[in-house]
């Protein structure tokens, strides 16, 4: 991981770390100067009026853009903390204020059919519209942007340090893209125009307007399906279900190259009942050319007395997926396992051999495998 800046480091420990990372060659000079010329700082930078509201009487307001349809009273915030009511109009708060921004491989979204061996510059601010128990962001997803560290950054500079640091990509993740809408939209219409190319990591829990409006300037994504259960959902996550399956389903129709991580939680998720439904559906909804990264958990946040994913039950629910008819099945948080690189499903060669997030060989040619010349789907170029 490239780090440009991070809210979880003061800034003297920032400054320290960004020095050692130069003399590693893991960033660039350029990049230095620049995080030197952030001032750091608790709290956002200055509200924006809303998109996806409408306005109710005695100055409450209902959010549109999530299925959570908060009604929000004057002076209050909804339940992802970061957009407010302010005298009966709706503002986020997190526009131009990220508290991480990373170059990251490509791979680590995870993406791996999406022009693989690139960097994407990622970025997070401050709040989510999920409170999942497993979170690894926690300290930032579960957080108000006033209590976060935050730099100012335009739209117009994300986009300029892409192009300054030649990563091809941008990448919202991290926390919930979906709170940061506004911010995410305007960086993505700028991005289109300079050919640098749009992708989110999401939970998938976005209204259909919203969803439409990004989708023209949306180069990739991958989603999040925790389960096929709304139980587990609501346990796990406090959200439900079927919005995650209408958002993948519109992601398809609209012709957005996505991807799809399940997170495999011991005693949670990880019957063989519930593989076999979600990989059923994936298949007949999406279509058996759908990757699906199956990832390992590791204990984190409120669920730290539950123990790291066995190897078996990943390559257990590997195993059913392909039995399902699933032909890209990877299996991910277990470095140099077989079930990280890509296989071709006619052949059964190697076509991207991968290593943790290095990517040792592409035998991948005109979107092709190179040995038996069928078509693999994906973005290649």
């Amino acid at each position: 991981m490239n780090l440009i800046f991070e809210q979880t480091l003061s800034r003297r420990d920032f400054l320290k770390r960004c020095s050692m990372l130069a003399l590693s060659g893991l960033i660039l000079p350029k990049l230095t100067r620049f995080a030197e010329a952030q001032e750091a700082q608790y709290g956002f930078i200055k509200a924006q009026k809303a998109l996806y509201y409408e306005k109710l009487t005695n100055k409450k307001v209902r959010c549109l853009l999530c299925p959570r349809v908060c009604i929000v009273t004057k002076g209050k915030r909804g339940f992802c903390r970061v957009r407010e009511n302010r005298d009966g109009e709706y503002y986020t708060l997190v526009h131009s204020n990220p508290c991480a921004v990373h170059i990251d491989p490509i791979e680590k979204k995870p993406l791996f059919h999406f022009v693989p061996g690139t960097t994407a510059l990622s970025i997070a601010t401050a709040g989510c519209n999920f409170t999942c128990k497993n979170c690894q962001n926690w300290d930032i997803s579960q957080a108000r942007p006033d209590e976060t560290i935050n730099y100012h950054v335009s739209p117009q500079k994300l986009v300029d340090l892409a192009l300054q640091h030649k990563t091809p990509t941008i990448a919202y993740t991290y926390t919930e893209p979906t709170i940061f809408y506004e911010y995410m939209l305007e960086t993505a219409k700028i991005a289109r125009n300079k050919g640098v190319l749009n992708i989110y990591h999401s939970n998938g829990y976005i209204n259909r307007d919203p969803l439409s409006g990004l989708i023209p300037y949306l180069d990739g994504a991958n989603i999040d399906l925790k389960g096929y259960s709304n139980d587990f959902y609501k346990d796990i996550t406090g959200g439900t279900l079927s919005p995650v399956l209408e958002t993948l389903k519109m992601l398809k129709e609209k012709g957005v190259w996505f991807e799809i991580t399940n997170l495999v939680i011991p005693t949670k998720n990880d019957t063989d009942d519930m593989f076999e439904q979600l990989f059923s559906w994936v298949k007949q909804q999406l279509g058996k050319e759908t990757p699906v990264h199956l990832s390992r958990f590791y204990p984190q946040y409120k669920l730290q007395n539950i123990p790291p994913t066995p190897v078996e039950t990943l390559k257990r629910a590997a195993h059913i997926a392909h039995n399902v008819g699933l032909e890209y099945v990877y299996i991910g948080n277990v470095p140099g396992i077989a079930e990280e690189s890509t296989y071709c499903p006619q052949c059964g060669m190697v076509i991207i051999e991968r290593r943790g997030y290095d990517i040792k060989t592409i035998n991948i040619q005109n979107g092709k495998c190179t040995f038996c010349k069928k078509n693999i789907p994906g973005r290649w170029s």
